[in-house]
């Protein structure tokens, strides 16, 4: 966890320092990608892109193995709509899961918006720990509103030496342009970065921009890690900081591979990011009064007493 919260606060500070500041920070890592190698291997990922994560859903599809970000895609209905409607049944067989670390308890001022409990999440669409966290993220609100506009994107290929990224080109999704409704809680997100490069800056452009009020949360429960992400407030009760699970989990998978596996309890996929959801789920009932009983089963209830 260590080594993975390093890699995150390097990937961050280096990003918000860059902005107006290029030249005083020039010491940060600078976040590059390869230059005339992006321009091949783009149309061959966005290939993979629309034919694996915009695919029927099965486990067919070609495998990732490019070395940069392909521009973000579009997802069929069917791939979307197994992430978004994985059973109680099978979430609860999976139950704890395995997940190398949970939601831990923080306390402050009631987080809300429009009248209702708000779960905060600050990523980067070039963090390969983001992209393993949406997954359980979206598995886990999906239990209690739905999702509109998801689109698959991959994690960042390239450091700014030119050097691999952990887990590089994790297939996941953005928030960047998606929608959340629940009567229940208010779901918001800032994607803060994308997984491309500014052609003047060579840092990875930026894409939302948190609030004074939310940079304050990140600074306040975040100030342990130097702003790790991804960073998941629920309701200033429960704290998320980094991946629940080893992203390497999702490599070489595409996005009707991971979706399938979703529904299949014992396959590795579904034992991470169900376990991962499972604790999600967890943190919001607590926000929510175990509101609906759908969601908040007897198991996951007693995962409660564990964050």
């Amino acid at each position: 966890m260590a080594g993975q919260n390093d890699h995150r606060r390097a990937r961050l500070a280096a990003q918000q320092d860059a902005q107006g500041q290029e030249q005083a920070q020039a010491r940060n890592r600078r976040l590059l990608l390869a230059g005339g190698a992006i321009v091949v291997v783009l149309a061959v990922v966005l290939a993979i892109v629309l034919s694996g994560g915009g695919g029927s859903g099965g486990s067919s599809g070609s495998k990732a193995g490019s070395t940069a970000a392909p521009p973000r895609g579009s997802a069929s209905s069917s791939v979307v709509g197994q992430l978004t409607s994985v059973p109680a049944a099978t979430l609860d067989q999976v139950g704890a899961g395995q997940t190398a670390t949970n939601p831990t308890s923080i306390s402050g001022a009631a987080l809300t918006s429009g009248g209702k409990p708000e779960v905060l999440y600050i990523g980067a669409e070039y963090c390969p720990y983001c992209a393993a966290e949406r997954w359980a993220v979206i598995v886990a609100l999906s239990r209690f509103g739905s999702f509109s506009g998801l689109a698959p994107i991959r994690s960042a290929a390239k450091d700014g030496g030119g050097n691999a990224e952990p887990y590089p080109l994790t297939p996941t999704w953005t928030f960047a342009k998606a929608t959340y409704t629940s009567k229940y809680l208010t779901f918001t997100p800032v994607e803060a970065y994308t997984n491309v490069p500014d052609a003047a800056t060579g840092f990875y452009t930026a894409l939302q921009t948190p609030t004074a009020a939310q940079q304050a949360l990140l600074s306040k429960y975040d100030a342990a890690y130097q702003d790790a992400i991804p960073f998941i407030d629920y309701g200033n009760r429960f704290l998320s900081v980094g991946a629940s699970y080893n992203p390497g989990v999702l490599s070489g998978l595409t996005w009707g591979q991971i979706a399938a596996d979703l529904h299949n309890p014992a396959s590795s996929v579904a034992k991470s990011v169900l376990g991962a959801a499972n604790y999600a789920t967890a943190a919001v009932c607590g926000l929510t009064a175990d509101q609906p009983a759908s969601a908040c089963t007897s198991v996951v209830r007693a995962l409660q007493a564990k964050i």
